[in-house]
């Protein structure tokens, strides 16, 4: 399962619903929060994985082979140079 946190939500709120999915049977559970710009990967086993800028989210157990830099989950920051073109 995915959460993206908006502005408004309560992270203690998403990692109780992310961690209450795991118990219930879920492989992964993936918080993305772009205020702080990381991606945290809970799993029934272990603690918490905590990705930032200049990581490469992977998740083998679901998708081997595949990856994505987490600074491609965030939107682009235009120059204001970039903008008049």
């Amino acid at each position: 399962m995915v959460e993206i946190k908006s502005q408004s939500d309560k992270i203690k709120l998403i990692v109780t619903k992310i961690l209450k999915f795991i118990e219930l049977g879920a492989l992964i559970g993936i918080l993305i929060d772009p205020d702080e710009e990381t991606v945290t990967i809970y799993r029934s086993t272990g603690e918490p994985t905590v990705l930032e800028n200049g990581d490469l989210l992977t998740i083998l157990e679901l998708f081997p082979g595949w990856e994505l830099p987490i600074t491609e989950l965030w939107p682009p920051i235009f120059t204001e140079e970039e903008t008049q073109i």
